[in-house]
């Protein structure tokens, strides 16, 4: 398969569900039409004749992944050769995405790089219609199908795809004939968003290095989500590098990112009631005067998630379940767990760094803590421009989760 023909941009993006109107007006070309398709399952294990075997109906699976290659090299055979039988040369090796749709009696319709796709992605900022989305503008995707190809439910699926250096690989043989298109645009979105962000998993998969950068201040922030993470990460990894990787990161955070960011905060209740608090601090940090950022957005942290746990529950409750609760909303609104919001791997962050507990009489703590700076037992050598923008961007990622 060739390379991304989309690298930096993506054609049409929502936040809505998969059945909202699609905004693209033609399939890039027709489908290849196949006859006897009547594959309802790949075999998981070796049997004997006559023996019972465990097959799979359903599966998702990254290029990186057990089993990958075995089961994309057998499917792709196949369809070749019902190609090669409806008169077709195909070379599967060469397209960008492979889309199947086999219909109840077995005819198929195969989509080589033909197929419009759309990628519900949610964004970090206000945009106009008809707007080029960049990779920098997306805060998550949640995501992908093909709006224009007909699929009913009772067809069969089958999708493979290239994203950078690595493959997805779909396919649900809908053995009740219940397809559920829904959970398949969840499914080959969750498949995207590992391939892309592939670098991201593997910096919180391993939970010592994540640990070290929260207790330092830093997460990946949907801010910085990019380049600017990756770097810091990989100074922090080789450990060298760190304080003119993080200044250079302060120094990007100018008053045009600020107001940008300031814009999507007020579109939150919670947030929006304390416009004139907010608004000084971000004033403060275009001074460069990082104490009262930090006095500001810290002591606020705690009210913005209260207020938005009271809307939805009617009480305050404690500050450990409200960090819980507050993660919660960002996996329901997000679908999943896993998405470039992080919500699981947020409630470390915020256990280990915004409200980090610490005992007075026997350490002083950082301006990091929420606590430390509310009972005014931070190290005033701490309240720097570099722990002001982790407040900032720690604000910011709350924004997104309420």
């Amino acid at each position: 398969m060739s390379g991304p023909k989309h690298d930096r941009s993506i054609q049409q993006s929502s936040t809505s569900r998969s059945s909202r109107p699609s905004l693209l007006v033609r399939n890039l070309g027709e489908p290849i039409r196949l006859t006897g398709w009547n594959c309802s399952g790949v075999c998981l294990e070796a049997a004997k004749e006559g023996d019972l075997v465990k097959a799979a109906t359903r599966l998702s699976l990254t290029s990186d992944q057990r089993n990958f290659h075995q089961v994309a090299d057998n499917l792709t055979s196949i369809i070749v050769d019902h190609a090669r039988k409806a008169g077709h040369l195909v070379n599967l090796n060469q397209s960008q995405t492979v889309l199947l749709v086999i219909r109840p009696d077995n005819s198929a319709e195969l989509w080589l790089d033909t197929a419009a796709m759309e990628l519900n992605v949610m964004v970090k900022h206000s945009m106009a219609s008809g707007s080029a989305v960049f990779t920098s503008d997306i805060a998550d995707v949640t995501g992908m199908r093909f709006p224009l190809v007909e699929i009913g439910p009772n067809d069969r699926l089958v999708c493979i795809f290239r994203q950078d250096w690595l493959f997805g690989l779909f396919f649900d043989f809908n053995p009740n004939n219940q397809l559920d298109l829904e959970a398949c645009t969840k499914q080959l979105g969750t498949l995207y968003r590992k391939i892309k962000y592939k670098h991201l998993y593997e910096i919180i998969s391993d939970k010592k290095a994540l640990l070290q950068l929260c207790e330092a201040g830093w997460f990946p922030f949907v801010e910085i989500l990019g380049k600017e993470f990756y770097d810091l990460a990989e100074c922090y990894e080789r450990g060298t590098d760190i304080p003119a990787k993080e200044e250079n990161i302060v120094n990007k955070f100018d008053s045009e990112r600020l107001e940008r960011m300031f814009a999507r905060w007020m579109t939150k209740p919670h947030f929006e009631k304390r416009k004139n608090l907010l608004n000084s601090a971000l004033a403060a940090f275009k001074d460069r005067n990082p104490i009262p950022v930090i006095k500001i957005l810290l002591t606020e942290v705690e009210g913005i998630i209260q207020d938005a746990y009271h809307v939805d529950h009617g009480k305050r409750p404690k500050l450990e379940n409200l960090i819980r609760d507050v993660c919660k909303s960002a996996e329901k609104k997000a679908g999943e767990p896993d998405t470039l919001l992080l919500p699981s791997d947020f409630i470390l962050y915020l256990k280990n760094c915004t409200f980090k507990s610490f005992d007075g009489r026997k350490w002083q703590g950082t301006a990091r803590s929420r606590h430390a700076v509310g009972h005014g037992a931070a190290n005033p050598d701490t309240y720097t421009m570099i722990a002001a923008l982790q407040t900032i961007l720690t604000l910011d990622q709350l924004a997104f989760y309420t």
